[in-house]
Parts: C-alpha cells; structure tokens; sequence
C-alpha cells in the first residue's frame, strides 16, 4: 500500500502540537497518523509530519500551515519498501566497550571474548550503531572495570532495553527498564527474551520514574537515560530524588553542543561530572550523586 506523507517545520513545541491536532480533526482524507518531533539544532525548531494512504488535500494543508505560522508542507509519496528488512540487511554489528551487539544475520561472526547482544531493527530506539547508545555501553563497561558494583540499575526511556540488557551482563542484578512508548516495551521484553535474560531485566511502561516498581526499588545505584536534551532536564530533580548517594548516571541523547546546558542541570542537583566522552556530533555524560 503506498504511503503519503507531507513535512513542515515550525516554532515551539505548542505550536506544533496545535496543528497536528488541526490536521487530525479537519483533514480529509484523514492522516493515518501525525508526528511531532524536535529538532535537536538547539533552535527550539520542531517537525510536524502526516502520514497518509491516499493522497493529501495539499491546500487544505497549505492553508493549515499558514494559519499555524508553519513553513508550508512538502508532501511525497514514498516507495513501498520492508523498511525493517532493508535496515536489517545494512546493518553491521558494533563493537562497543567490551560488548558485540548484532543482528540475527550476523549471529556466526561473533569473535571470542565478547559479550554478545543480539539486537533486530524494530520499531525502537537502540541498536548500538547511534553514537549515544554506543556512547552509553562503553560508559558502562568502564564502569565495571573500574570496579563499581552496583546493585540496583535503572534504565529509564529504554527503547530496545539494549542498554539494560548490557547492565545485566555486566553486574549480577535485575535491571529495571521503562519506557514510555508501549512498542518500545514489547519490542524490549522480546529483546530480553531473545538474549536469555528473561527475569533479569524488567520491563513496564511509565514516564519516567513513574512506576510503582520503579519506586519501590529506588533509590538506585546505576541509572541510565539516553533520551533527549529538554527531557533530561526536565528529568533532573526526579532523578536526584531516585539515585542513592555516590550513585552513578550515563546520560546521552544529546548533542555536543548541548551538553553543558545538561551538566549545569545536574550539578544543581548535586550530580558531578566525571566524564564527557564525544561520538561525532553527541555526548555521554558519566555523572556521579554527591
């Protein structure tokens, strides 16, 4: 089935949200589904996209965009291609700290003295190749050779529970990981299953610390939050509130140019910087709670 979509961008996060919420309600034919997403460049720009199966009205959504002071749209018919089995095929495995995350087409090029994460291209966030999940995974590799031991790990925004996953072959604990998106938690708990660590990563949906289990096991020892900028902001006072003292956070999900906005966030948390590491254009963050 072929698919439209028509792109436009705008300022502010509300203003965004406004017109895809226009588009939804007075779009015929109706959007099978909009997006709204930042665009990490520090402008506070954002991207609205709607999404289509049959060719969009493109005055109505002229006349949209201009009332909602939005660039106009740019509309195009995409190809009908298996996205998944495309990424699927041109994606290598990657070498990060100690770990070997790959996929299933890959699963007999596993070298010695690796541990091995098998990670598919699915509808979530993770697969190792991003400069912010490698960034995280060599983070915690360092960690352990450095000999912490922490004995309660959160992964919070987990995506594929990649990073999870990792904590769990690193330190013998049972890794608590939540996202807010209902897919990423079951592509998650199928990525737990598939690396035979059912039971030692558990994964639930919440916004945040915003679960009962996740309460009722802080405060934790290790966090992870590989997300975005304006999130781990936000995030910061519940984060100290969740993190045992001399605790440790890899914070990612942000660009290079971004960091030290994120730093000053937490150090007004009392969080201490102990290590920035650059992977192209993003940064991970080693912090420890003072």
């Amino acid at each position: 089935m072929p698919t439209w979509t028509a792109l436009t961008h705008t300022a502010g996060q509300a203003r965004a949200e406004a017109l895809a919420l226009a588009c939804e309600e007075v779009l015929e034919p109706e959007p099978v589904g909009t997006g709204v997403f930042e665009i990490e460049d520090g402008k506070d720009r954002w991207e609205v996209g709607i999404y289509f199966t049959d060719p969009p009205d493109e005055v109505a959504l002229a006349l949209l965009a201009a009332a909602h002071e939005a660039e106009p749209f740019v509309t195009s018919e995409l190809p009908e291609v298996d996205w998944v089995s495309k990424v699927r095929r041109e994606l290598t495995p990657v070498r990060a700290g100690r770990f070997y995350v790959h996929g299933s087409h890959d699963a007999d090029t596993i070298p010695d003295g690796v541990e091995p994460l098998w990670i598919e291209a699915a509808m979530a966030f993770g697969t190792g190749h991003h400069g912010t999940t490698k960034g995280c995974l060599e983070a915690a590799d360092r960690l352990a050779v450095e000999g912490f031991q922490p004995h309660r790990i959160a992964d919070i925004g987990c995506g594929t529970a990649v990073l999870a996953m990792g904590a769990a072959r690193l330190w013998p604990v049972t890794v608590l990981a939540s996202d807010i998106d209902e897919v990423a938690v079951d592509t998650a708990a199928a990525n737990v299953i598939a690396n035979g660590l059912d039971g030692r990563v558990i994964c639930m949906q919440a916004m945040g610390f915003d679960h009962p289990t996740l309460d009722e096991a802080a405060p934790f020892d290790l966090v992870f939050a590989n997300i975005l900028k304006q999130p781990l902001i936000d995030l910061a006072p519940d984060m100290a509130r969740h993190v045992t003292p001399g605790g440790r956070i890899i914070l990612s999900g942000l660009l290079t140019d971004q960091a030290d906005e994120v730093v000053a966030a937490y150090a007004a948390q009392d969080f201490e910087l102990q290590r920035r590491d650059d992977l192209g254009e993003w940064s991970t963050l080693t912090m420890r709670r003072q």
